[in-house]
């Protein structure tokens, strides 16, 4: 009879695996990898997963909670004006990206350029969590508009997506040249044009 799959082995997976991930890129590691950071026999990857690719999958979700988690309060704070909010945020992601000195980049940028032609499940994932993220930012945008912080006639759900794709390029560039000026340009000149 088969064990049970063990909860905290599933999640120490993810946790570590993760960043095995982010480090190495998807192509440039494997389970083995996977599987030796986190301290479990090779085999016991598939108890938890059924291919490399659904753990993309679960590895994506969990990165874009932890966004949420860390700086997603500051889209909703009603005591600070939408616009400024955006702003907010993506300076929160930015001070995410120094930390590790810009060698990163975003996982979500990263997996939709290595998965996005071969990975149906890691293409779906990657969509969602887009879609998820540009609702955020439309909600705001739709607040500036009903606060006439923000033109009538903007597409909200376009700028939200433009935003992303901007931001994206930023982290790209910031990652090929290790440090944070790509970031600072998309605050100081992309955002205002788009929003300001």
């Amino acid at each position: 009879m088969p064990r049970p799959a063990n909860p905290e082995v599933r999640a120490r997976l993810l946790s570590v695996g993760r960043q095995v991930v982010h480090d190495q890129g998807f192509n440039g590691c494997g389970v083995q990898d996977i599987t030796a950071a986190a301290g479990i026999p090779k085999g016991s990857f598939y108890n938890y997963f059924d291919s490399k690719e659904s753990f993309a999958s679960e590895i994506l979700k969990e990165y874009w909670q932890s966004i949420e988690d860390r700086h997603g309060p500051r889209l909703y704070d009603a005591r600070v004006k939408p616009l400024a909010r955006i702003v907010k945020f993506f300076q929160g992601l930015c001070e995410d990206h120094g930390e590790h000195d810009f060698t990163l980049g975003c996982l979500i940028g990263n997996l939709s350029l290595e998965l996005s032609k071969g990975s149906i499940d890691a293409r779906k994932s990657l969509s969602d969590l887009l879609l998820r993220w540009q609702g955020a930012l439309a909600d705001c945008l739709r607040e500036a508009q009903v606060r006439h912080e923000l033109a009538d006639d903007r597409d909200a759900d376009e700028l939200a997506a433009i935003l992303i794709e901007a931001w994206e390029g930023a982290v790209m560039r910031s990652k090929v040249d290790q440090n944070d000026n790509a970031c600072r340009r998309f605050e100081t000149v992309v955002l205002p044009r788009l929003i300001g």
